[in-house]
């Protein structure tokens, strides 16, 4: 089994100006994150708007992301569900469309006990082919595992892989210790942070607007360089910081517009994208100088 590491890019799922999934801009998004360097690709979570589209759309944005990927890099499925059972039928589909791996957010509405947490992830590993990437997000989850709570989660086969999207860094320090490295920690929010604690990758959104970039920097990080890749990180952090907090999926579709990949607006509840956001956009990556999408050949 492939051990995932590296900067992942967070996608976001493209629209047609109907509403409907822009399978076509999807397909070049994939071939431009890849041939950018990035490691791996995550469709279908919170960015990726998967608690606004249906079944079939879901099974249609993992069957054209993993087609499309054709094996470059693996592609981890988010199969979040409230209900244990439905999660566990989305993370056999994902298996049965191709995917390399699923990310499952704990149940987010229920506020649910350790030893329910537990039962949760072991129902969707019972019998699952592929990797587990625990998803921690107390912002949006409701519930906060802790460093404990994953290290216990580690020990259910394929539950080996843990997105920590917390400002507190010392906890993939914790992860990793209290888990005597049985679970790879990749950083959501704190991603350089994160590598320096012992990340093996970052699942990362601004990846979606400079893959290149954000790909290199554990590169750097693994070649000593821990100056230069600080240096780098700094000039991206207004990138960061645009896609953080509430504007993560409008800011993220702004960006790429202004580069050159239009993936429409964001489905409600979300608010379209405005003149504003695309304003800001293009002032982030003048500012940046970020490198557009190249152009679908003639």
């Amino acid at each position: 089994m492939t051990q995932f590491a590296g900067t992942y890019t967070i996608m976001v799922t493209p629209f047609d100006e109907d509403g409907s999934v822009d399978v076509e801009a999807l397909r070049r998004y994939v071939d431009w994150q890849i041939d950018a360097g990035i490691r791996g690709l995550i469709p279908l979570g919170s960015t990726g708007e998967f608690l606004s589209m249906t079944d079939g759309e879901i099974d249609l944005v993992t069957d054209t992301v993993v087609r499309q990927a054709a094996g470059r890099v693996p592609v981890i499925v988010g199969a979040t569900a409230e209900d244990s059972r439905v999660a566990a039928r989305k993370c056999r589909r994902a298996e049965a469309l191709g995917a390399d791996g699923v990310m499952v957010l704990p149940p987010f509405y229920s506020t649910p006990t350790p030893d329910e947490i537990f039962r949760h992830y072991a129902c969707l590993a019972d019998g699952l082919g592929i990797p587990v990437m625990v998803y921690n997000n107390p912002a949006v989850a409701n519930v906060d595992l802790s460093p404990q709570l994953i290290a216990r989660l580690g020990t259910i086969p394929n539950c080996c892989y843990v997105k920590e999207s917390t400002l507190d860094v010392t906890r993939v320090r914790d992860i990793l210790r209290y888990s005597d490295g049985r679970v790879t920690v990749f950083g959501g929010i704190m991603g350089y942070e994160s590598y320096l604690e012992g990340a093996l990758g970052w699942a990362s959104v601004p990846a979606n607007g400079a893959p290149a970039e954000f790909a290199r920097l554990p590169a750097l990080i693994d070649a000593g360089d821990v100056a230069g890749a600080r240096a780098s990180y700094l000039r991206l952090l207004p990138l960061v910081d645009f896609v953080a907090g509430q504007r993560y999926v409008a800011g993220t579709k702004a960006v790429l517009r202004q580069l050159g990949l239009p993936v429409g607006s964001p489905r409600p509840p979300r608010l379209p994208l405005t003149d504003a956001d695309l304003a800001a956009a293009a002032g982030l990556v003048q500012a940046l100088a970020l490198p557009a999408v190249p152009p679908v050949p003639a």
